[in-house]
């Protein structure tokens, strides 16, 4: 049978980590960490956390990133979770490749997203927090499929992860494990170079865990950020999955 290639696209601070770490944690996957920010670093100049380590140890040319995606599975898995950031998408990518993967969106309200990012960066725009990218993404899948493909809201699904993950598996045409559920806490080899400056938290991790409520206080600019973004947001989540 021909591997199981996920593609979840989502934006930055979000739980995307975790999420690969649920995947990881199954004896039969795979899993890559944003595989295209090498990429997407060399081609925009972005100042990075860690910039020159990235483009050092990942491969610049999106094109060769694209065919090892739809190449041979490491490890010969059944099984490949491909964790990606859609603002990596950048114009002049070909995206036909993407066709050849089953597509999942995973979407965080906006407000939260700029909170979250304004505390590991000094700015930010609507286009670094990807949602304005997976609205086109979504807009090109749906339209060559002729239905709307899967979108995981980050807050419904930190209230239910194992009705999410167990509904996801049945769509997926995979037996849910519980394994998905916990993990060990700690750094992977998997993790990308650029893991000590963002995913302490995960690592700190053994599971989902859920956010305890409170208020997004942004300035000006952070909500105006926001609320660029929104609509996209409150469009895409009108398709979210709904164990």
């Amino acid at each position: 049978m021909s591997p199981l290639r996920i593609a979840m696209w989502s934006g930055p601070r979000n739980i995307s980590t975790a999420m690969m770490r649920a995947w990881e944690n199954r004896p039969d996957c795979a899993v890559s960490d944003e595989p295209l920010y090498a990429a997407y670093l060399a081609m925009t100049g972005a100042d990075h956390p860690g910039r020159d380590e990235v483009i050092a140890a990942g491969e610049t040319d999106w094109r060769k990133v694209a065919d090892a995606l739809l190449g041979p599975v490491p490890g010969g898995r059944p099984v490949w979770y491909q964790k990606h950031m859609s603002h990596h998408l950048l114009p002049g990518m070909d995206r036909g490749w993407i066709h050849g993967l089953h597509n999942v969106f995973l979407v965080r309200d906006p407000a939260e997203v700029v909170a979250s990012y304004l505390r590991s960066r000094a700015t930010v725009e609507p286009a670094d927090i990807g949602l304005l990218q997976q609205g086109e993404l979504f807009d090109e899948l749906a339209e060559a499929s002729g239905r709307a493909p899967t979108v995981i809201d980050a807050g419904d699904f930190l209230a239910a992860p194992e009705a999410h993950l167990r509904a996801l598996c049945a769509e997926l045409g995979l037996a849910f494990t519980e394994r998905m559920l916990h993990w060990p806490a700690g750094p992977r080899d998997s993790d990308g170079v650029w893991a000590p400056h963002w995913y302490e938290a995960v690592w700190r991790s053994t599971g989902f865990e859920a956010p305890a409520p409170k208020a997004v206080a942004l300035d000006a600019r952070g909500q105006a950020v926001a609320e660029a973004c929104r609509p996209v947001y409150e469009r895409l989540r009108a398709h979210r999955m709904r164990p």
